[in-house]
């Protein structure tokens, strides 16, 4: 079995497989990063945007849920998109991924032209395609990494989004300008940028991401590591699904930790983040809205992603548990900053900052934690199964925020976010992660 490996990677003789993994994992590495640029700039373009086209066509009461609507899509997609990757690995659940949130993008648009705010919505679902691949990349990160690197190889793939992410902001203006000649509506731009994003990353993962990262780790999993024994209830070398996800997850401290921390970080992060627009919009002209808010969100989104590294630095160094401690101290700090600004743009943007910044303390060491904590024949759906709780939290706080923001005010909505932050405080300083085990 190693030798069929090892010359499936490059053609080197048997004994040599630790050199070809390593190769395979850096070219993995490499490979997600440019997908990830070219993904983050096509998600973030189109969302940057999109709680204001649905203020525009349906009020602001309503405008959260657009946001929801794409937390929600992201979420239901990581389910089939996991099924896929159990069966053929992570190439074509990131395929679809891409190419279903291009066919979403697509019907934004044509929700603009039309004014009609239920395809918007249908369209906001499907988009969520673009977060269902860029959040599976950053699994297909660690697939093939050595255990005591699994923290910085997942952060790389997190930053990677940095470059795209924190720019597209800035380009939804000239976007939107650039077609205004061919009579697409305003705000309607972007996404015609997003559309064309999405289809060539899934073109370049077509092309390229051979071999497959979990599906090589299967097989080294299977060539150098007796059988797996039950954990959780389910059999022996074989993933079953959600429901076999549900088990593990319920038996193992540690995944629980991990799925719970980045739940709750994408919960508190969404809820803020996605009317703070709404928010810059009570005191900024229209003139000027789209370049501040392009500035607030490029800061907070350079704290979700710029400093990923050294976050996984950090996991690897000092621990899960204590990184998520940290990211938990600066959402509370980001809640209470921005909470008390009035109409202070400039704290605002420091609260979001901080917002980032602790939403990739409970990204990266939650998803590092959760991933060497289950067997290599479950991680798919688990992994999947993380990504559904998280996406639903955030589509939660997203649909609420809204109707929190009219009703009793910004102020408020940050408080409510911080209050949501105490039951993972609670759990994260009674459970103590396992030790990282090779082949884990």
């Amino acid at each position: 079995m190693t030798t069929e490996l090892t010359t499936g990677v490059d053609g080197r003789p048997a004994g040599t497989a630790e050199p070809d993994i390593a190769r395979v994992q850096r070219r993995t590495l490499l490979l997600l990063c440019l997908t990830q640029i070219i993904g983050g700039t096509g998600m973030t373009i189109g969302m940057s945007v999109g709680v204001l086209l649905a203020a525009r066509l349906g009020g602001t009461a309503i405008s959260g849920l657009v946001q929801s609507a794409s937390v929600v899509g992201g979420a239901l997609l990581a389910i089939p998109v996991s099924r896929i990757m159990r069966t053929g690995g992570r190439r074509p659940g990131l395929i679809a991924a891409y190419l279903v949130g291009a066919v979403g993008g697509v019907l934004m648009v044509l929700a603009a032209v039309a004014g009609w705010v239920p395809l918007l919505f249908l369209g906001a679902l499907l988009f969520g395609g673009g977060t269902t691949a860029g959040l599976q990349a950053r699994y297909a990160a660690v697939d093939l990494a050595e255990p005591a690197r699994r923290g910085r190889h997942l952060s790389i793939a997190v930053w990677a989004t940095t470059i795209g992410a924190v720019t597209a902001p800035n380009l939804a203006a000239p976007a939107d300008r650039a077609l205004a000649w061919t009579g697409v509506p305003a705000l309607a731009g972007p996404f015609v940028f997003s559309v064309l994003a999405f289809v060539l990353a899934a073109g370049v993962l077509l092309v390229f991401l051979r071999p497959d990262p979990l599906l090589t780790a299967r097989r080294l999993a299977a060539a150098d590591a007796p059988p797996a024994p039950d954990v959780a209830g389910t059999r022996p070398g074989r993933d079953e699904g959600l429901r076999g996800a549900l088990r593990v997850v319920r038996d193992l401290p540690a995944a629980r930790l991990g799925i719970s921390a980045v739940a709750t970080g994408h919960l508190v992060m969404v809820g803020v983040m996605v009317m703070t627009p709404v928010r810059l919009g009570e005191w900024h002209s229209d003139a000027h809205l789209l370049r501040v808010v392009g500035i607030v969100l490029s800061l907070h989104i350079a704290g979700m992603f710029a400093l990923a590294p050294v976050v996984g630095w950090l996991t690897d160094r000092v621990g899960r548990r204590a990184v998520i401690l940290g990211g938990l101290g600066l959402l509370l700090a980001a809640c209470a900053v921005a909470g008390t600004a009035g109409h202070d743009t400039v704290r605002i943007s420091i609260g979001l900052t901080l917002l980032g910044l602790g939403w990739s303390g409970t990204m990266v060491a939650g998803s590092t934690l959760l991933s060497e904590s289950v067997p290599v024949r479950v991680r798919p759906s688990v992994q999947g199964l993380s990504d559904l709780t998280m996406g639903l939290a955030g589509a939660l706080a997203g649909a609420l925020s809204g109707f929190v923001i009219q009703v009793a005010g910004y102020p408020v909505l940050n408080l409510l976010a911080a209050v949501a932050v105490v039951p993972l405080l609670a759990l994260a300083l009674r459970t103590a992660p396992p030790q990282v085990r090779a082949g884990a």
